[in-house]
């Protein structure tokens, strides 16, 4: 009875270290992953702005274009039923 009350802290205690290596390695490899997804965004960004540069220099205003379509795009207001799920 006595060998398998000190058997039980033994095993909490792997169980413990289980469980923090699981979540430290967890948190590596997602450190990992956002790193290279900040390289995409970066790649993306850039050639967003090579675009942007080349419609500029082919005379296209893309501010004023955003700007018309914002005000002409209708307001959409959440249904009834849709507040009432958010509450």
């Amino acid at each position: 009875m006595a060998v398998k009350q000190a058997q039980q802290p033994a095993q909490q205690q792997m169980n413990r270290d289980e469980q923090v290596g699981f979540h430290k390695g967890a948190l590596s490899t997602l450190a990992k992953e956002r790193e290279e997804m900040i390289k995409i965004l970066s790649i993306v960004e850039q050639l967003m702005q090579m675009h942007i540069k080349a419609l500029k220099e082919l005379g296209i205003d893309l501010e004023s274009q955003a700007k018309h379509a914002a005000q002409s795009a209708p307001v959409k207001k959440p249904t009834q039923q849709l507040d009432k799920l958010l509450r």
